[in-house]
């Protein structure tokens, strides 16, 4: 469902401050796949998701998705084949219109538009369908404006209009980053449900150790902008965090290092 084949990236180049983040890399997923990607800052993997979803343009390789090449695709035509949440629950939601006006546009993505503004009967009965997925009562507010709702709200919001139309891939930038302790696993949660439910091809980029291995089936992990680690399968399932940790320091030949929350 997505193929990256080496995947090469500078930023700033021939200057003082050239950055090589990312250096030849190669990994496929398969459709209904869900790997968490994880490394230190400066690892290369939010880089790697923007290139996938069109923000950044690589230097070098090819960027597949479900035998499309999209590489020279600009950001907004790239968006038919992708879903996409960011780290701010204010970015994927205007908080101006209503909850059902929010999931309008999402469900119009990639359709021509005209002036006329209007949600059919049939389109309402899909977006409570959809909503009630969530658990949070928000099927019963479709009138209300996004702006009244909490960060953990808009962001499952955000996450149900990502998924609306069913993307090829789905793609998770430390979605719940900016979440409080107690909203962040529910958001996760919800997001679970929504993938298993429409099997969707998934990559999560996040900074937590413990999150990376609770979630997927398939564990990715940067280091300098190359690919260090990929476990899947049962050695992921009874992966513990000291052992990630020790692989990482093997297969590198240094010490894991960032800030606290790597470690959950």
């Amino acid at each position: 469902m997505l193929q990256i084949e080496n995947l090469n990236k500078t930023f700033n180049a021939g200057t003082p401050i050239e950055n090589h983040v990312l250096h030849g890399v190669s990994v496929t997923l398969k459709a209904g796949d869900y790997v968490t990607l994880i490394g230190g800052n400066g690892a290369g993997k939010s880089t790697l998701l923007g290139s996938v979803a069109g923000t950044f343009y690589p230097d070098t390789g090819t960027i597949m998705i479900d035998g499309v090449n999209v590489t020279s695709l600009p950001e907004h035509k790239r968006a038919q084949y992708l879903g996409r949440v960011f780290q701010d629950p204010m970015t994927g939601t205007a908080a101006n219109m209503t909850i059902e006006e929010n999931l309008a546009l999402a469900y119009r993505r990639g359709k021509r538009r005209g002036l006329r503004w209007y949600t059919t009967e049939e389109e309402r009965i899909l977006y409570r369908e959809r909503l009630s997925i969530l658990e949070l009562g928000l099927e019963n507010r479709l009138a209300d404006k996004v702006g009244l709702l909490s960060g953990g709200q808009r962001q499952a919001l955000t996450l149900l209009m990502a998924t609306l139309k069913e993307p090829r891939v789905l793609l998770l930038d430390e979605h719940t980053a900016a979440l409080d302790p107690k909203t962040a696993p529910k958001v996760l949660e919800i997001g679970n449900r929504i993938i298993k439910k429409y099997s969707l091809t998934t990559m999560m980029v996040t900074h937590n150790m413990k999150d990376a291995i609770r979630h997927g089936n398939r564990l990715i992990m940067m280091s300098g902008g190359r690919i260090v680690l990929d476990i899947c399968g049962e050695e992921k399932q009874s992966l513990t965090v000291k052992e990630l940790v020790s692989q990482f320091t093997q297969v590198s030949n240094e010490e894991f290092s960032g800030d606290q929350s790597l470690l959950g």
